[in-house]
């Protein structure tokens, strides 16, 4: 499968790895240029690319970039990806990071909004969990200690595509609902940071409140 990869921080990075590891083909940006990114091309294989390149014939396209800068990506920078293809929304909202975006303060579910500002349906996906359990925490099918991450978005195809992926990178994918139902798993809610298995992941989902916890406002 071709992936694109907008964003080389931690999650990004380490989707990167794990990714190519699997043998797709992955191509990588960041904002500063695909000069500064020889070495994890050199790590993983994957072929580093400029922002606007990014998307080219892939089959999924992943956004691992702060939320504040989802507005500032260029002009149609999705409009290259193959026909159907799966942009996945992996960011968190923070104030004290991003500022503060006026629609998401009065409710707008965090990946609802980057829907908006791409103009294109994105399915709400990774940003529950600590980059490095990319890595550390993915197990086989079949191991008890498997844990789960929920996947949410309105596009049935895309979400199947994307919970195929989680799959075989190591977790088991939770239908965490449609796009207007990602605040559920937001930062700030029950299933944001604990490495939670399948029937513990849906029991926290329904127990998050809409109500954005303080250090979570701006």
């Amino acid at each position: 499968m071709k992936i694109g990869i907008i964003g080389a921080g931690q999650i990004g990075g380490n989707l990167t790895r794990r990714l190519t590891g699997l043998g797709h083909q992955v191509s990588v940006a960041n904002s500063r240029g695909p000069e500064t990114l020889g070495d994890l091309a050199a790590e993983t294989g994957a072929t580093p690319v400029a922002v606007t390149d990014a998307a080219r014939d892939a089959d999924v396209v992943i956004v691992a970039i702060p939320t504040k800068n989802v507005p500032d990506l260029p002009d149609g920078v999705l409009e290259a990806a193959a026909p159907g293809a799966a942009i996945v929304d992996t960011g968190n909202y923070y104030p004290q990071r991003d500022g503060r975006i006026a629609d998401i303060e009065e409710g707008m579910p965090e990946s609802e909004w980057v829907s908006r500002e791409l103009g294109r349906p994105v399915i709400k996906a990774f940003n529950n969990m600590y980059a490095h359990n990319l890595i550390d925490a993915a197990r086989a099918e079949d191991d008890p200690e498997r844990i789960a991450l929920p996947i949410a978005g309105d596009d049935a195809s895309a979400k199947s595509q994307v919970m195929a992926m989680v799959e075989e990178l190591g977790f088991d994918a939770v239908d965490a609902g449609s796009l207007a139902d990602s605040w559920r798993q937001q930062s700030g809610t029950p299933s944001s940071g604990p490495e939670l298995k399948a029937d513990d992941l849906r029991t926290a989902l329904s127990e998050a409140r809409p109500q954005r916890p303080a250090d979570m406002r701006g």
